[in-house]
């Protein structure tokens, strides 16, 4: 006699758990059918009672392991991301909140700071003397498909040739070819700052021994020349930016007539945001960055993370906060975190764009993205301390700092994105027991990404793609980040992010695809990593029929239906009929084999 089992809600991914009567009961029901066939040989009989033996008690251990160890385990992974979500939930509503209620209430740079243009009079005596004297730097390192761009755009800018001095600060190593010709790049950026020297700009082209200290220690050894003392204001560029002529006239008005304000933040505008679909994920971050989180750290404590370039400082505080350091991939942050704590003030005026470039490359761009993650870790571990030792801030501007600007921003939100699309949700197919609930699982990732997508309405049809984006970079984050805490050997690890400039964008980038060798083409971890994820939401649960054979070791066996193999798991609801017509329903739980059992010596 056959006996067929229904169930209605297996899934056929979890972990698998067959149903297995014991012997004494095998033979029992066997009995009562009475056409039980005897098993051939006393040696057939002791095998098959080892193998059985040994098969229980590899069965019994995995559920003791599975449900003493492993589902706590993952149980308690999923308060822990609950938690987190709220939190990064939160941060992103309150940094949308403020930034949404300035945009209401107009409350532009503009309005808040004093910004009048600086006017010369026909009578004025002084005349160009009135402006102040500005210092443009340009760091560079191996920079030969834009360094034209950047020399060209600084030498542009319009102000007084005699208040004004570029300083292009060459690291440059490599030797390219050209007409022929072996040239050392360096030599190549030397002539055109001559070039543009015969025209009546000041443009000094510096260089050193060797590339200690990165940029920190290059824009560093630049601070010491003689002419730098009788600058006021260093505006700062990356060899891939381009300001518009007028970014001076824009911009040093704000630090003229507002003596505590230390800088000034542009908003960055991306030449190759159409390029190809890497560039377009890039700019919904960046978007997102500028209009949000700069605007919001703004606007609330006058405090924000310095980006690099496209921004002016005031001398002063450079020195005062004690210049570059090169302790952290994150100078830039450094000096502006170091500002802020003695008291002086940003502002970020969005209003005024400078081009720049976005990486064009997979392998650019985990460059750069490992050293944005690493560094502001690290930063972070060398700085809690001095933040809340900080005696020139408010207790509140201290707690934006820890709590906002990195433990939520930066720390949390990479771990559990992580953690939980990456790791949990995978992981959660093969365990029914857990269970993560629905505003948990759908209601606040969806609001996280639709606030994320305000920055860029143009590319909001792409958002699905860059959720899926963002799950594959947050391993390579994560990782970084863990590097920065535990300062672990690539900690201060420097790889410039190779730009290709507007000449030919789209063969350069095949070019240089094409010369990757295939560690840099495909990587292997994120692949994976994301593969896990995208398939675990193809493991739907289903229904399947399966059939107990009392005259073979009376075990849960699979038959195959039009809805695929499944086994019986703990946490179904199983329906078992036989071919006598009665009938009994049974929940599976950990004491299965018993319930089972029982249910069956009722139904015959």
């Amino acid at each position: 006699m056959a006996i067929h089992v229904l169930t209605t809600t297996c899934s056929a991914a979890s972990s698998i758990k067959c149903l297995k009567l014991h012997k004494g009961q095998e033979a029992a029901a066997a009995a009562m059918q009475g056409d039980l066939a005897l098993r051939p040989g006393g040696d057939r009989l002791l095998v098959a009672d080892t193998v059985a033996a040994v098969v229980e008690s590899l069965v019994q251990a995995w559920r003791q392991v599975r449900m003493e160890l492993l589902v706590p385990l993952l149980r308690g992974a999923v308060v822990a991301c609950m938690v987190m979500s709220v939190i990064v939930l939160a941060e992103k509503v309150f940094l949308g909140v403020v930034s949404a209620v300035v945009k209401l209430l107009r409350r532009r740079p503009a309005r808040l700071y004093r910004c009048d243009p600086i006017v010369v009079e026909d009578d004025d005596e002084a005349g160009p003397a009135s402006f102040p004297m500005v210092l443009v730097q340009i760091p560079m390192y191996n920079e030969k498909e834009v360094y034209q761009l950047s020399i060209g755009a600084a030498c542009r800018l319009t102000w007084p040739a005699d208040r004004l001095t570029v300083q292009v600060l060459d690291d440059s190593t490599d030797a390219i070819v050209k007409a022929s010709t072996h040239r050392i790049l360096k030599e190549l950026v030397r002539k055109e700052c001559e070039r543009w020297g015969k025209k009546g700009i000041n443009v000094k082209y510096e260089t050193r021994k060797d590339r200690a200290g990165y940029k920190a220690g290059n824009l560093r050894e630049g601070m010491r020349h003689g002419y730098v003392q009788g600058c006021e204001f260093v505006a700062m560029f990356d060899a891939d930016f381009q300001p518009p002529p007028d970014f001076l006239l824009r911009t040093v008005p704000f630090l003229v007539h507002n003596p505590r304000l230390a800088l000034v933040q542009t908003r960055w505008e991306f030449v190759n945001a159409n390029d190809c679909l890497l560039t377009r994920m890039q700019e919904m971050s960046m978007d997102y960055h500028f209009k949000v989180e700069q605007e919001a750290g703004s606007s609330l404590c006058n405090f924000f993370g310095y980006n690099g370039t496209a921004g002016v400082w005031r001398r002063q505080v450079i020195d005062e906060s004690g210049g570059w350091e090169d302790r952290t991939t994150a100078e830039d942050m450094d000096l502006a975190l170091r500002a802020g704590l003695l008291g002086w003030e940003f502002v970020y005026v969005g209003s005024i764009k400078v081009k720049s470039e976005l990486p064009s490359t997979l392998k650019a761009y985990r460059s750069q993205q490992h050293r944005w993650s690493c560094g502001p870790a690290l930063l972070f571990k060398k700085m809690f301390w001095e933040i809340l030792a900080a005696k020139k801030v408010s207790v509140c501007k201290k707690l934006y700092m820890t709590y906002d600007f990195f433990i939520a921003r930066r720390i949390i939100s990479t771990f559990f994105t992580f953690l939980f699309f990456s790791v949990l949700l995978p992981v959660k197919v093969f365990f029914p027991e857990v269970k993560i609930p629905l505003w948990e699982l759908i209601l606040i990732p969806t609001a996280i990404i639709l606030l994320h997508s305000v920055g860029t309405p143009r590319s909001i049809h792409l958002i699905i793609l860059w959720f899926l984006f963002e799950n594959v970079m947050a391993l390579h984050r994560l990782k970084a980040t863990l590097i920065g805490l535990f300062e672990a050997g690539r900690a201060n690890e420097w790889i410039v992010t190779q730009k290709l400039g507007n000449i030919q964008k789209l063969k350069s980038i095949v070019r240089v695809t094409k010369n990757c060798r295939f560690k840099d083409r495909f990587h292997c971890l994120e692949i994976m990593t994301e593969m896990i994820f995208f398939t675990s939401f193809f493991c739907p649960n289903r229904s399947c029929i399966l059939q107990l054979d009392l005259n073979s070791w009376a075990s849960v066996s699979p038959v195959r239906s039009s809805q695929g193999n499944c086994k019986i798991c703990f946490g179904s609801r199983i329906h078992v009929k036989a071919d006598n017509g009665n009938s009994c329903a049974l929940h599976v739980t950990e004491k299965g084999n018993t319930a089972a059992i029982e249910c069956l010596d009722k139904l015959l």
